[in-house]
């Protein structure tokens, strides 16, 4: 198989904003795979927060070339990415990248689009809505703005957390679930759920420190409303550390490391009766399409940041007030404009 990829820069129509940092564009390497009669195609979006930039996915990309290259069979993708797995620890952003592109050439070799290949379906969760931190009139604002959405996903990690819910609250009848990525601390976390949940959130995802194992248990001890995690859970063997101390998990495909390793984590969760979410970093259609073929497998979906891009150069899903519509198109149903 050939490599080949191209950096893109998203802009977003407004700041996206959550505890730990903001941003006004999303920077992406987008990876094809040629086998000679289909090309694969799969995308990686960085995360600091996991040691990830655009130069360390073209990086893991060369690196990994010639055991992509040497092969022609993308059906051998256990063996390709056992290889590439002994070759490079974590990186989870540019094995995904690489992995959604396998599945892509699967996908068209079969002529079938991918969530049947995984044994899911075209009706799934509806996604939520994110609403970033912002002032309390910005806060105002989106909400309006995202009136037609009938789940919220709300942003918190500041000094005005309390009233930053009640004016969602107020201010729209949608269901709201909340995330703090992490900037609460225990006994913080624990008031400030108690004073949600007679707001009506629905859940609370990773109130605190992923690496404070003690402190989680005590927000899951004392907490009225179920806790996710997402920043806890990277891996499937993550989940057995913690399965005692939560009610489910967030899986990103930028954390894993792609479509198979998510899978894994699917059926790790579930064998430890866990909730699943499927969630995502600032994606473009290519990688949101390759979670949302998995969508039907799940309990809560949060596959929504092509909704804040100007404009992106891929077609073929959309996200339509929180209805996630794929292409019955072979593979991921994805292609560049």
């Amino acid at each position: 198989m050939k490599l080949s990829y191209e950096k893109i820069r998203l802009r977003m129509k407004e700041t996206f904003r959550i505890a730990r940092f903001s941003t006004d564009f999303s920077d992406q390497v987008v990876v094809y795979l040629d086998d000679g009669k289909y090309v694969g195609m799969g995308s990686a979006t960085p995360s600091s927060y996991y040691g990830e930039t655009v130069d360390t996915v073209i990086a893991v990309l060369e690196y990994v070339r010639p055991t992509l290259e040497q092969v022609s069979d993308p059906f051998d993708i256990e063996r390709i990415e056992a290889e590439i797995e002994r070759q490079i620890r974590r990186n989870g952003a540019a094995k995904a990248a690489i992995d959604m592109a396998l599945n892509d050439l699967i996908g068209k070799h079969l002529s079938m689009p991918l969530y049947r290949l995984y044994g899911s379906s075209t009706t799934t969760p509806i996604s939520s809505y994110t609403i970033s931190i912002d002032t309390i009139e910005g806060i105002k604002r989106r909400v309006r703005e995202a009136k037609d959405y009938p789940i919220l996903k709300v942003k918190l990690g500041t000094e005005e957390d309390m009233e930053i819910i009640k004016t969602v609250r107020e201010n729209s009848n949608a269901i709201i679930r909340v995330d703090a990525n992490a900037a609460w601390q225990p006994k913080e976390a624990v008031e400030k759920i108690e004073q949600m949940k007679s707001l009506g959130v629905e859940f609370v995802e990773q109130p605190i420190s992923p690496y404070d194992l003690d402190g989680l248990k005590y927000v899951y001890e004392r907490s009225p409303l179920p806790i996710i995690v997402d920043e806890s859970v990277e891996f499937p063997w993550d989940i057995g550390k913690i399965s005692d101390r939560i009610d489910g998990i967030n899986i990103k495909l930028m954390k894993c490391g792609g479509m198979r390793r998510a899978m894994e984590m699917i059926h790790v969760a579930r064998a430890m009766n866990l909730k699943v979410m499927l969630g995502c970093m600032t994606e473009n259609s290519v990688s949101i399409a390759a979670a949302a073929h998995l969508a039907g497998l799940v309990d809560y979906v949060d596959l929504d940041s092509t909704l804040f891009f100007v404009e992106e150069p891929f077609k073929g899903f959309s996200n339509d007030k929180g209805i996630l519509r794929l292409s019955n198109e072979p593979g991921l149903g994805v292609n560049k404009v």
